[in-house]
This record gives C-alpha cells, structure tokens and sequence, in this order.
C-alpha cells in the first residue's frame, strides 16, 4: 500500500507540473485588448486596469486571455511578460510573472 501511495504522488506531480505552461505577451485591460489602436499602449493599459477594467494576456499573435487570479497580474499592467500557468479554455491561473 506504501509503494502505490508513492507511486501515486509522483504521477500526480508529474501530471500536475506537465499541465503548467508559460505564455509570453503584453499586460493589457479587457476593453481595449480587442481595439488595434490601442495595442502595447502601456498608458492607457494602467489607467484602465487602475479604473477597475479587468487585465487580460494579449499574445504577439493577438490571441487574449482572461486571468483569473487578477491579483498576479495588476501589478504588470502595461508591461510584456512571461508568465506560468495552467490554462483552462481561455482562462489562464497564474502561478508566477516573469
């Protein structure tokens, strides 16, 4: 019972660390995140985000992500960042900011 205990855990935290990942990309607020005008506009990214406008992950590619650990991100409002963790069809939980 000892051995599938061990055995278990391990495979639990190899699955665990696989579904982990790290996405690059700029720090911006919901509204503007879809306005072309306003992409990489670090300015209006902290003021927006400041105002209560939820921060997303906008990729080089364009593709958004919702954040649901807010918290993790505000702070980089405006910024290009790498960021770890785990995604949930287009909702990423941030576990660390680069």
């Amino acid at each position: 019972m000892k051995r599938f205990t061990v055995i278990a855990t391990l495979a639990f935290g190899l699955v665990s660390a696989a579904m982990a990942a790290d996405f690059t990309g700029f720090v911006e607020d919901t509204n503007c995140s879809t306005k072309p005008a306003m992409k990489d506009d670090a300015d209006c990214a902290k003021k927006c985000i400041k105002g209560g406008s939820p921060a997303v992950l906008v990729t080089a590619d364009g593709k958004v992500y919702k954040v649901s650990n807010q918290d993790k991100i505000v702070s980089h409002a405006g910024e290009k960042v790498t960021v770890t963790g785990s995604l949930k069809g287009d909702t990423l939980t941030i576990e660390a900011v680069k």
